[in-house]
C-alpha cells in the first residue's frame, strides 16, 4: 500500500447516479470523434455544450505523478503497464509524457465505443476540465469485482476532493458532486482501490456546474476517507475475468 502525501482539500464529495445530472449538464459518448483517436480534446461544439462549459481533455495521469519503478511493492498483482503513484501538482495538469489514452470499441459495454488508456483497457485514465465544475461522472467497467475501483476528483491545486467506489459488477455509473454543490472539480481519474480482473475503460461523461447535477441529501465521503483509498494508487489487472470482444 502506497502512503500519499497529497494535500487533502476542506471539500467532500457525495455519490450521485446519472440521473443527478440535469438539464444543461455536459455529455460525452466518445462517439463524437472516430475510433483510434489519441487524448481527445472536446470544446463545447464537439458535444453541444453552451456558454459556460468546459474544454475537457484526456491522457494516461497527471503532472507530478509518474508509473511506478517497483509496480510489485507498489501494486502488488497488478499490471505495471496500470500502476501509477505520486502527487499532482498545483496547478492540476495533464502529463504529456503519460501512456496516451485513446477511443476504442468495446464488446462489453452496449453504448461503445468507449476511452481506454494504454495499453487497451489496461492503463489510467485521467480527465481535466479548463473550468471548474460541481459534478462528474461516467460509466465505468466492466468490473469484476465490487469495491475494486474509484473516480477520484481533484481541485484546481492538485489536492484531493474525494473518491466514490463501485458497489456492484458489470457496467457501472461512478459519479460524484462536492457536498455544497460548489464548483471545485478540476480533474477526475479512474483509480483502483481494490482487485479488478477485468481492467477498465469509461464511456458516457457527464459533468456539470451548481445547478447542473442535484446534491443528494447524505452519503458525502470526507477527504481524509478518500485519501485512504487515493494510497492503493492508479492500477488495473488484465482482462482475465472476461473475454472482451473487439
Amino acid at each position: 500500500m502506497i502512503v500519499s502525501t497529497m494535500t487533502v482539500s476542506e471539500a467532500a464529495v457525495v455519490r450521485v447516479s446519472e440521473g443527478d445530472f440535469v438539464a444543461g449538464s455536459g455529455l460525452i459518448t466518445f462517439s463524437e470523434f472516430s475510433v483510434g483517436t489519441v487524448n481527445p480534446t472536446y470544446t463545447p461544439g464537439d458535444y453541444g455544450g453552451g456558454a459556460g462549459s468546459p474544454t475537457v481533455t484526456f491522457d494516461g495521469f497527471f503532472m507530478g505523478q509518474s508509473l511506478s519503478a517497483n509496480p510489485g511493492v507498489d501494486c502488488p498483482g497488478a499490471a505495471a503497464s496500470a500502476c501509477v503513484v505520486g502527487s499532482p501538482t498545483n496547478p492540476l495538469t495533464l502529463d504529456a509524457a503519460a501512456p496516451d489514452t485513446f477511443i476504442t470499441t468495446d464488446g462489453a459495454n452496449p453504448t461503445s465505443p468507449v476511452l481506454s488508456g494504454t495499453p487497451r483497457f489496461n492503463g489510467p485514465i485521467a480527465v481535466l476540465f479548463d473550468v471548474d465544475l460541481a459534478g462528474v461522472g461516467f460509466d465505468g467497467g466492466f468490473f469484476d469485482a465490487a469495491g475494486s475501483t474509484g473516480i477520484t476528483a481533484f481541485a484546481r491545486d492538485g489536492s484531493i476532493l474525494g473518491t466514490v467506489v463501485n458497489v456492484g459488477t458489470g457496467i457501472e455509473f461512478l459519479g460524484l458532486v462536492t457536498d455544497d454543490g460548489s464548483e471545485q472539480i478540476a480533474g477526475v481519474f479512474l483509480d483502483l482501490v481494490g482487485s479488478e480482473p477485468a481492467g477498465f475503460a469509461i464511456d458516457n461523461l457527464r459533468f456539470g456546474r451548481r445547478g447542473e447535477v442535484v446534491v443528494p441529501g447524505g452519503g458525502d465521503i470526507p477527504a481524509p476517507a478518500a485519501l485512504g483509498l487515493l494510497g492503493f494508487g492508479i492500477a488495473a489487472l488484465g482482462a482475465l475475468g472476461r473475454r472482451r470482444k473487439a
